[in-house]
């Protein structure tokens, strides 16, 4: 189920991120959440702060698919969340509209289970940014 990774999704970045502080979180080029096997937010950067326009205060300790982007509790997102989080297995990549009330959009999410810290790392890229970012 998994596609090729954007640069700023190399593999080296998905086996490191459980190790990044804050301010190395806050620097990455895309939205980065981890989740607990619940689905509470755990981390939440700057990049998806602006993404979606919710501050960090806001969304961690909250549920992501219930309380944070309640458009996300469905199979294609958060029915792969659950089934990865039973398995302890996920890498996975697709599209996704959050329909956001202010700026919705279209985006490539990744899911990637952490077995260190038994979370999912839900990253976040704008479909405008990685045209970019290919150019």
């Amino acid at each position: 189920m998994s596609s090729s990774a954007s640069p700023a999704l190399s593999l080296t970045n998905l086996q490191t991120i459980d190790s990044m502080n804050e301010k190395e979180l806050d620097a990455l080029p895309h939205g980065a959440i981890q989740l607990d096997s619940l689905g509470t937010v755990l981390r939440y950067n700057a990049y998806e702060q602006k993404l979606a326009g919710l501050t960090k205060e806001k969304v961690v300790g909250k549920n992501f698919f219930e309380q944070v982007a309640p458009c996300t509790d469905v199979q294609e997102f958060y029915g792969r969340f659950r089934d990865g989080v039973a398995q302890k297995k996920l890498h996975c990549k697709f599209r996704y509209h959050f329909s956001f009330k202010v700026n919705p959009r279209d985006v490539t999410v990744t899911l990637f289970y952490s077995e260190r810290d038994e979370t999912v790392w839900v990253f976040v890229q704008p479909l405008e940014s990685q045209g970019k970012a290919a150019k």
